[in-house]
């Protein structure tokens, strides 16, 4: 059985050039900040959008500031964490789909010794759905 949370997450856009994710990861460890879930990807010309799912969001959001990073309102997505199976994602999204529930993104990577974690995504009139759906905590 899935371990799934609902999380919160914020996002913040920054130069997308070499060393921009190095220098924001590292100021955020110097502050301590413990990061259940991390994503960056390209976003428009020279711009990269980072993710972040923070454990604890007002540590996150002071070491952010100090960081120069403007970050987005608070949002929700969903930490999963389960085995590692043929189709475990494939049951999630099964789930999500009978719900009518349209998934934003998703990743999911395997972690070693038969387990796998993800990150997903749906929008925010989708999230109670989705918790109700997903058993979600």
């Amino acid at each position: 059985m899935s371990e799934i949370r609902r999380a919160e997450y914020y996002y913040a856009i920054v130069p997308d050039k070499p060393g921009e994710g190095a220098r924001v990861l590292s100021a955020l460890q110097q502050a301590g900040v413990n990061l259940l879930g991390f994503s960056g990807f390209p976003k428009g010309a020279r711009k990269a959008q980072l993710d972040f799912l923070p454990e604890d969001a007002k540590a996150f959001a002071a070491a952010a500031r100090r960081a120069g990073l403007k970050l987005s309102k608070k949002k929700t997505g969903f930490l999963i964490q389960d085995e590692d199976k043929p189709g475990a994602v494939a049951g999630i999204m099964a789930k999500l789909a009978v719900a009518g529930v349209n998934v934003t993104s998703i990743q999911a990577v395997c972690a070693g010794a038969a387990r796998y974690g993800g990150l997903l995504w749906v929008k925010s009139s989708d999230v109670r759905k989705a918790v109700k759906v997903l058993g979600a905590a």
